[in-house]
């Protein structure tokens, strides 16, 4: 199987389908049926890792890591990185360059505990 991601005209995804077919050359040949733009995503990709989808541990063949992140809805392509970013969860969260995904500006609790971001403290608050 093979994900594609739709992108607007401004590199925002827009639709994903899954194709059954081969997927060598497939985002150039729906790009230019359709005439809109689209990209190959890896479904089994996160943080510019690809990850074995039986074990869930990351694959010996990083080969197959494709453009940093699985896309959803709303997620950007950036041609520079050539990456899918999520969208920026805060304000106050910065992008981590070497995965293409974004962090609190203060490490999560490792203690455990149920935690929720608060933008207004910029820091985690324990869920009660």
């Amino acid at each position: 199987m093979a994900h594609f991601a739709k992108l607007d005209e401004n590199n925002i995804v827009t639709f994903v389908i899954k194709a059954t077919q081969n997927a060598d050359g497939k985002e150039d040949e729906f790009t230019q049926s359709t005439g809109e733009v689209w990209k190959q995503t890896s479904y089994n990709t996160r943080g510019g890792v690809h990850y074995n989808p039986e074990t869930g541990e990351p694959s010996e063949d990083q080969t197959k890591a494709l453009r940093f992140n699985y896309v959803g809805i709303g997620f950007t392509y950036d041609e520079g990185r050539d990456a899918f970013i999520p969208p920026k969860p805060f304000e106050s969260w910065v992008l981590d360059e070497g995965t293409c995904l974004w962090e609190a500006p203060v490490a999560h609790p490792e203690d455990g505990e149920d935690y929720t971001w608060d933008e207004e403290s910029t820091s985690w608050t324990l869920v009660e």
